[in-house]
């Protein structure tokens, strides 16, 4: 948490509002959010620079700079990008500031400080940021068909689940959104990917792309420790509309007949309703 759909609220957000900005100082706080390279670099990457446009791959945020240079934002567990008027008050654990040239301010608030900032040549993604080099295939930033999927899983004879949160083979999903893909899908989390045949394939990623389309279009999800907001500080609504994650010992909210389970799968938690779920 985030996930895609999380971070592609943050990217649209990015994009309404930096794009076109330039950066006119920038201060670090927290040497372990810039630890891919160092505060100095960051420093220097940043100021005086164009954000030209607001990318995103699985759950990293991309802004390509006029300098050639991107800017790689990676939110982790808590991790939030904020815009906020030149001057106010910051929260706590806000690590890195960008002052653009509109007199707003960006914040990269992380509590935790597991995320981080780096900025890096793209010609060298694979040297400098080889996690970001190595993702599968994005969903929906990405062609995404039946045949994708197929090239995706391979003939995998893992699990659903461990395969959908691995984020070599399909980048953005995590816990949250597997457990609700594979209920929208109805396939048992524990399901061998080499067991589906064309139709179920074809199900799954419908599946896929109509459950991030949705929680997109609903801002992502913010749970109860609401780490998660938007580039405004707006919560996201589409934890409303989970209909198995986090609700285990709960009914079914599709079939009415079963209770939602919570088992262990892959070494995650996970929610999933044994009726419709076969």
């Amino acid at each position: 948490m985030p996930e895609l759909p999380e971070v592609e609220t943050v990217r649209r957000g990015l994009e309404r509002h930096l794009v076109g900005r330039r950066i006119e100082r920038v201060e670090v706080g927290r040497e372990r959010t810039v630890r891919r390279t160092s505060s100095e670099a960051v420093i220097a990457g940043l100021t005086d620079t164009v954000v030209v446009a607001a990318d995103r791959r699985g759950k990293y945020l991309l802004l390509p700079l006029d300098s050639g240079d991107t800017v790689m934002i990676h939110l982790r567990m808590s991790g939030q990008v904020l815009l906020a008027p030149g001057g106010a008050v910051r929260p706590l654990h806000t690590h890195v500031v960008l002052h653009l040239d509109d007199g707003h301010e960006m914040w990269f608030v992380d509590p935790r400080t597991f995320g981080e900032v780096v900025v890096f040549d793209p010609d060298r993604v694979a040297a400098e940021v080889p996690a970001l080099a190595a993702l599968g295939v994005d969903p929906i930033a990405e062609p995404f068909d039946t045949r994708a999927l197929r090239r995706a899983f391979g003939t995998s004879s893992r699990a659903l689940k461990p395969l959908l949160l691995d984020q070599h083979v399909v980048a953005g999903i995590g816990n949250i959104y597997a457990d609700e893909i594979l209920h929208r899908a109805r396939l048992r989390p524990d399901r061998p990917a080499s067991s589906l045949d064309g139709r179920r394939r074809r199900i799954l990623r419908q599946s896929i792309v109509d459950v991030l389309a949705a929680a997109i279009e609903a801002g992502g999800s913010t749970l109860g420790d609401a780490q998660y907001v938007d580039l405004m500080g707006a919560s996201g609504s589409y934890q409303d509309e989970h209909r198995v994650y986090g609700r285990g010992g709960e009914r079914c909210l599709t079939c009415r007949r079963g209770w939602v389970r919570r088992s262990v799968t892959g070494g995650r938690g996970t929610h999933w309703c044994p009726v419709c779920q076969r």
